[in-house]
């Protein structure tokens, strides 16, 4: 029977929307044929459809017809394999880290939950609960932190003038943190800025972080997707970790390997000794327990058949490290095909005498580029043209094809002479 009177959630107010699935769900409903989806960071192809890479189609085949395999729960740090090849993927197979066995690493989901695991552990086990991020960062970060109780602050990053790094304002504010604050860094294709410092800014980072004891979070969605080269795109954390200093990393497989709705990550934590890092693992375990006691194993199954190195599966030809070189491959085009969308944009911004100096879009890197314009050009662009992207300028680079170029960069134009 239904009870009387009000509902007992009747005092729940509405919560704002999530700007960027908002743009998702106005872009869904906009019945234009011109429409451009330029918000959401996911890769697209040259046609504008997602992408399911052919190495995870294979690595699928192999798990269906793999006859041991089942649907047992996994152990709360997820499937053990996959956390090895995770942390070997990252700090390198030859870091004296994992050697050591200083490095705890757990299976989670994806960046986000790695992120989210790390921030309550931090929350629970480190004596700082203030965290600083860059200024601005990927929208979703301070949500992690303030959920377990951590102060946000932030530290200059991007200069709006050059539409760079303001490397220098970033010293400055590290410079003056809190001794022993948690500092969170995007190790690489910076989320929404498409600005990453150089190795030598980086080793500079490094020395100024260790020197005030700041304890480095680093986010990396992103390893391989800028550089093509895994190893490359590794080197900020592996700087960290060689000079023996203790870091967090939250990796995702998401944009890498296409596994958005898999949900796969991992959060690895480098201690100074193996002891601390089996204690750290013991707590993990404990905030993993209740929050959703243990990870899914489809998606760390299709990672974990993809890096590893010997066959497993003596009926199929296709053996583990010749997949490894196919997702290799697969992981350039893919980043080949977002820097040539960057070129042409540039190109045809330059070649309509656009106001403004545009080589920003060249410098930037990774799947994403701050644009520059405002959120008045924005909202023109969308009204009058149909094309959706974050209304700080942030656009995916991936969402562009050499059919939709000519049409952004015509509608950039008289976004920015219209708001002149």
């Amino acid at each position: 029977m239904e009870s009387d009177g009000d509902s007992v959630f009747e005092y729940v107010t509405r919560a704002p929307d999530i700007p960027v699935y908002a743009v998702m769900v106005a872009y869904r409903e906009d019945p234009s044929p011109f429409k451009l989806n330029l918000g959401i960071g996911v890769y697209r192809t040259e046609e504008g459809k997602p992408l399911l890479l052919n190495v995870v189609r294979k690595a699928e085949k192999l798990l269906v017809n793999e006859l041991s395999a089942n649907k047992e729960y996994l152990p709360i740090t997820g499937l053990a394999e996959f956390n090895k090849l995770s942390a070997k993927l990252i700090f390198g197979a030859d870091s004296s880290a994992i050697m050591e066995n200083r490095v705890t690493t757990v299976h989670c989901l994806s960046g986000s939950g790695s992120l989210r695991i790390g921030a309550e552990f931090l929350a629970k086990h480190y004596h700082q609960r203030t965290v600083y991020m860059s200024q601005p960062t990927y929208a979703n970060h301070p949500n992690f932190f303030v959920a377990a109780g951590i102060t946000v602050k932030t530290y200059r990053y991007y200069d709006p003038t050059t539409c760079g790094l303001d490397f220098q304002g970033m010293l400055e504010d590290l410079g003056a943190a809190s001794s022993g604050a948690i500092v969170l860094l995007q190790t690489c294709g910076h989320n929404p800025t498409g600005v990453d410092p150089n190795l030598e800014q980086w080793e500079q980072i490094r020395k100024l972080m260790r020197l005030k004891g700041l304890l480095p979070f680093f986010d990396c969605a992103y390893q391989g997707f800028v550089s093509s080269s895994l190893d490359a795109d590794a080197q900020p954390v592996r700087m960290f970790v060689a000079d023996g200093g203790e870091c967090l990393t939250a990796l995702s497989y998401s944009k890498i390997m296409g596994l958005y709705a898999e949900r796969v990550g991992a959060l690895s934590i480098v201690c100074k000794t193996a002891d601390v890092a089996s204690r750290v693992e013991s707590q993990l375990k404990l905030i993993i327990r209740p929050m959703y006691s243990n990870p899914p194993i489809h998606g760390a199954s299709i990672v974990t058949a993809i890096l590893k190195d010997s066959p497993s599966i003596v009926t199929v030809i296709l053996t583990y490290r010749e997949m490894y070189g196919e997702w290799i491959t697969e992981l350039k085009a893919m980043t080949n095909r977002i820097t040539s969308m960057r070129q042409q944009l540039y190109n045809a911004l330059h070649d309509r005498a656009i106001p403004g100096d545009w080589s920003h879009i060249t410098k930037q890197v990774g799947m994403f580029s701050l644009t520059g314009l405002n959120a008045e050009q924005v909202a023109f662009l969308t009204k009058e043209y149909h094309i959706y992207m974050s209304s700080d300028g942030r656009i995916n680079l991936a969402g562009l094809s050499a059919k939709t170029v000519p049409y952004l960069a015509d509608a950039i134009h008289a976004a920015v002479t219209h708001n002149a």
